[in-house]
């Protein structure tokens, strides 16, 4: 798992400036692949700490992704990013107390993963990196029920390459899917994105190369190809992004009130519940949860105000949705470009 992480972070930073260049949903503000690569590099180093007590965990692949997901959630950038670290959070649940992977048990995972992916937006779109995700659960399910929940390596490859055959069909679909995609005849940034990362993670498990051939056909993915984002409307929105403690009510409240003041909102919990050490069934303290909110708004006042009136965000972050035009000079493999992102802590 710390293998395929690790691959991600580098792939998607050599990836960052095609992605980048493609982006133009939900707005054309072209750092899809910036955003994705900061957020798995949160991952990664939350695992280059101290290593865990393996007398307590052993060898946890679901503790490992649960780490790994936490550190991305809490620094999640930007729809891809919020959406990648979804993924791990929700992918590591069925894998807790698993000293390795298998086909059934990821099939349970890359399912529970396109369920909390697809929840988690208030108006989730096709033609996305949530197409994506669904398709390689679908690969990875009809695998498992092919091999008769067989466990075995031979098994877990099998659904390895049928996982990723199906997240690059679905990356391929995704032009037809989405009008503003198939009006700039591109495919979807953020699905790419997601299947350059389920090709990390099968390359990781097979210790097999990555299947670089799977991008030659994309549209607008060859490094001659502009930077079609520069080219389209601007939007003059702000992108808002916190983390809050809330209860469930005020949580959907919250979502609620987001929905009215903008869009692409994602919220989606970070951990447990708190506030319930004690098991006393009388207990009047409510339950809350640790939130990772998103939203696109206008402007950032009212969305902030809404959020401190319910309580206690911690980095908050706004960001420009509308980016100036770039020289096209690409980002390097270690620090993707965010040049021109005006990002303002309250």
């Amino acid at each position: 798992m710390k293998r395929w992480l690790g691959k991600a972070e580098v792939v998607l930073g050599n990836h960052s400036d095609r992605l980048n260049a493609i982006n133009i949903f939900p707005v054309a503000d072209g750092d899809t692949g910036t955003n994705l690569y900061l957020t798995v590099r949160a991952a990664v180093s939350a695992l280059d700490g101290a290593a865990p007590d393996t007398t307590e965990t052993g060898n946890d692949v679901g503790a490992v992704l649960s780490r790994a997901g936490q550190a991305a959630m809490e620094q999640a950038r930007g729809n891809s990013g919020t959406l990648f670290a979804v993924f791990l959070c929700a992918a590591a649940e069925p894998l807790a107390g698993k000293s390795r992977l298998s086909a059934p048990l990821l099939a349970t995972a890359l399912n529970r993963a396109q369920i909390r992916a697809w929840s988690a937006l208030s108006e989730p779109v096709a033609g996305t990196m949530l197409s994506v995700l669904e398709a390689a659960s679908d690969a990875a399910q009809a695998v498992e029920a092919a091999q008769n929940a067989d466990d075995s390596n031979h098994a877990l490859g099998l659904s390895l390459d049928d996982i990723v055959e199906a997240a690059y069909q679905a990356v391929v679909r995704t032009e037809g899917e989405l009008a503003q995609l198939q009006e700039a005849h591109v495919v979807d940034a953020g699905g790419v994105g997601m299947l350059l990362i389920l090709d990390c993670l099968r390359s990781a498990v097979l210790g097999e190369e990555l299947q670089d051939e799977l991008l030659d056909g994309l549209h607008g993915y060859k490094l001659q190809d502009p930077h079609i984002h520069e080219h389209m409307p601007a939007d003059d929105g702000v992108e808002v992004m916190c983390t809050i403690n809330l209860s469930p009510l005020n949580a959907a409240i919250l979502r609620q009130r987001l929905d009215e003041m903008g869009n692409s909102v994602i919220m989606s919990q970070v951990g447990g519940a708190r506030g319930q050490e004690d098991e006393d069934e009388e207990s009047t303290v409510e339950a809350s949860y640790r939130w990772r909110v998103h939203v696109h708004v206008p402007d950032p006042g009212p969305a902030v105000a809404l959020i401190r009136s319910l309580g206690e965000p911690t980095d908050i972050a706004v960001s420009q949705l509308a980016l100036p035009s770039g020289d096209g000079t690409a980002p390097t493999s270690q620090e993707p470009s965010i040049t021109g992102q005006s990002r303002h802590d309250y």
